[in-house]
């Protein structure tokens, strides 16, 4: 399943992979059974490729990795979560077109 510019990203590597990454870091988390997290992940996607050497894009299915969803507060999906420095610095819960994402990928990384 996991498209070849995104990251699975898991309670046991979540720290190392997305925390404490050098580039800044777009997570998704969603679940298998979430109709919007379906129609976000072509946008993430895209994005992904888009971005492609300027920012990590990841996925966290929230079923099978409960300690990061809660870690993060995760409690609605699809959430969207923007780390840079080690920080979350931006998050967006719920679907949202593609333009609408790209302006806060574009955004996040004017910061």
């Amino acid at each position: 399943m996991a498209h070849q510019d995104i990251v699975e990203f898991n309670d046991g590597d979540f720290q190392a992979k997305a925390v404490q990454s050098a580039q800044p870091v777009v997570v998704d988390f969603w679940a298998p059974w979430c109709g919007p997290c379906k129609m976000l992940t072509p946008i993430v996607e895209d994005l992904a490729g888009e971005y492609k050497g300027k920012v990590v894009f990841g996925k966290v299915n929230i079923d099978d990795n409960p300690r990061v969803a809660a870690q993060y507060g995760i409690v609605s999906i699809p959430t969207v979560l923007f780390i840079k420095g080690g920080k979350v610095v931006d998050q967006h819960v719920g679907l949202r077109p593609k333009p609408a994402l790209k302006g806060k990928v574009d955004a996040f990384l004017a910061r």
